[in-house]
């Protein structure tokens, strides 16, 4: 089984300590968006999961319990967008969040370490040029 994490909320920067403990207990709950009344037990031991991917726009929790993973294949899928503080309140500051996903890459390796540009948000404030700006600043 593919355990996707995060595509509801940001598992890896808001709740990544949780989810250790999920690890450690061998299982998740899952309540059904559409049906709040069904709920899937997820078993999450090792032989049982083929894979996770962990869905962020900031890994850096990630970085301290590493080791909580070390029995299962995964990959994290960072988002990383142009937009400032305007449009993404919570964040950090996106210098150092590059700097967190170089310290994530080199750690874990750079082929289970993926950049997303999603959304793609175009208006006056936020351009075609802006956007490509970003790419090539920060190589």
């Amino acid at each position: 089984m593919i355990i996707s994490a995060s595509r509801r909320t940001d598992i890896p920067a808001f709740y990544f300590d949780w989810f250790c403990r999920r690890l450690k207990a061998g299982y998740v709950d899952v309540v059904n968006p559409f049906n709040r009344k069904q709920v899937s037990r997820i078993s999450l031991k090792p032989d049982y999961v083929d894979c996770i991917v962990f869905w962020t726009k900031d890994p850096a929790p990630m970085l301290k319990r590493l080791d909580n993973l070390k029995d299962y294949n995964y990959y994290v899928q960072v988002s990383l967008t142009p937009y400032g503080h305007d449009v993404e309140t919570n964040l950090r500051d996106k210098k150092d969040i590059i700097i967190t996903v170089q310290e994530l890459s080199k750690r874990i390796g750079r082929e289970r370490v993926v950049w997303r540009n999603d959304p793609i948000l175009l208006n006056d404030g936020y351009t075609i040029e802006g956007a490509s700006g970003m790419v090539q600043k920060y190589p």
